[in-house]
């Protein structure tokens, strides 16, 4: 039994510069955000050969299949045909947030399904990699319409500014801030889930068809993510200050495609607004999922009584990268965190 964890995430700036069809063609692109405390869990396991079926999978839907071409999982199937997976397997999918809720999940499902499989098949995956074989499969493979931020996160953790260059590779540089500037940082943040769920890859479509009229829009989120920068960094900076700056991204976000945002979320938005809040955004592609507010903590209160309909979500920034939780090889369990018989390196 193998099992993998791998964080979701909170993007603030940048979202729409990390489309291979905008930094590829305009000198590059660049988002900030973090990972957090809620992850998604995928195990994988050889299935014993008593069942009519050769692999069971399991995740919102259970599918019982003899082949991995009958795999209606578009991920799953991708994953096990091109890491040859021949023998019957199990795989199942837990997560601490509902999926196509613009937290990155599908990402990390993806990231941490290769990081079960390989390590599975005895060989081990470095950040880079797990974050490069995510965007070929979603990107390339499946023609997902994704940007290349979200498997970046899932497979790194962390809080970083990630670089995209017009070459297709990608730079990770964390933000190096003191505990007390993130424990600042953390303390005027509040997520809530609208109660909308999303196909992100469909909202995506409609922005990367707009990217040629909306140059001067993602040139400026672009700018939002350098200056976001030096404000985290710079402790006399007033953090407050990214308040009003994810507000007019926020403004301009849902200028590169009209189904970023709806009347219901807008009028979301703007309650919170009216309680105190000074800026927030829908995470991820848009369309619905989990809003996330940037507010003066003495306003909180008044936000979460015009917001009490929805469920709010607590959450830390920061948190590590795809790991392997538990490494149980050939059914013998092993409780220690470093395995006694580690996966061998594979080089890539």
């Amino acid at each position: 039994m193998i099992i993998s964890r791998t964080p979701f995430r909170v993007s603030l700036f940048g979202g729409g510069t990390d489309y291979p069809a905008w930094y590829r063609e305009n000198g590059g692109g660049a988002v900030i955000g973090a990972t957090i405390n809620k992850y998604c869990y995928l195990s994988i396991r050889s299935l014993p050969p008593f069942f009519q079926h050769r692999h069971r999978i399991a995740y919102s839907h259970i599918e019982l299949v003899n082949s991995v071409d009958e795999i209606q999982h578009p991920a799953v199937r991708a994953v096990l045909k091109e890491h040859g997976i021949q023998e019957g397997v199990e795989i199942q999918y837990h997560g601490d947030l509902p999926a196509r809720s613009g937290m990155g999940s599908s990402s990390a499902f993806t990231v941490g399904l290769l990081h079960a499989v390989r390590t599975f098949q005895g060989r081990a995956s470095s950040p880079q990699w797990l974050s490069q074989e995510a965007i070929r499969i979603e990107q390339e493979v499946l023609r997902e319409h994704v940007g290349s931020q979200d498997q970046i996160w899932a497979a790194y953790g962390g809080m970083h500014l990630i670089t995209f260059l017009p070459d297709g590779s990608f730079q990770v540089a964390p933000l190096l801030i003191s505990s007390e500037r993130r424990e600042e940082l953390e303390s005027h943040m509040l997520l809530f889930f609208t109660g909308f769920s999303r196909l992100a890859p469909a909202i995506a479509e409609q922005q990367i068809r707009n990217l040629r009229a909306r140059t001067g829009q993602l040139e400026s989120l672009l700018q939002m993510v350098r200056e976001a920068a030096c404000i985290l960094q710079d402790p006399n900076r007033a953090i407050r200050e990214l308040g009003a700056m994810l507000d007019e991204a926020w403004k301009k976000k849902k200028e590169l495609a009209d189904c970023i945002s709806t009347g219901a979320i807008d009028q979301i938005y703007d309650a919170a607004t009216q309680a105190g809040a000074l800026g927030g955004k829908l995470l991820g592609a848009g369309g619905g999922g989990f809003l996330l507010l940037f507010a003066e903590p003495s306003r909180h209160e008044r936000i979460r009584q015009a917001l009490q309909g929805l469920i709010e979500v607590s959450f830390r920034i920061g948190s590590p990268g795809s790991t392997i939780v538990i490494y149980e090889p050939d059914g013998l369990e092993i409780s220690s965190p470093a395995p006694a018989r580690r996966p061998a390196a594979s080089g890539e």
